[in-house]
């Protein structure tokens, strides 16, 4: 069994393959990571200036949940 196990791992260090598909699932989480940072800032940012509008209106600004 130890020996199967040395082979797949040996087989598996030297094919870059796997490498690849690694590398694009970590660029992936960080491309999440900050589009999600970014759409925070800029949500909150709108949120602001919509309720600017909406008072210089003469409106109610939105309320939130």
């Amino acid at each position: 069994m130890t020996n199967f196990l040395k082979k797949t791992f040996a087989r598996l260090i030297k094919d870059e393959k796997g490498v690849t598909l690694v590398e694009y699932g970590i660029a992936l989480l960080v491309a999440v990571g900050v589009g999600t940072a970014v759409m925070g800032a800029l949500s909150t940012s709108v949120q602001t200036k919509v309720n600017q509008a909406t008072s210089a209106l003469g409106g109610n600004p939105p309320t939130t949940n």
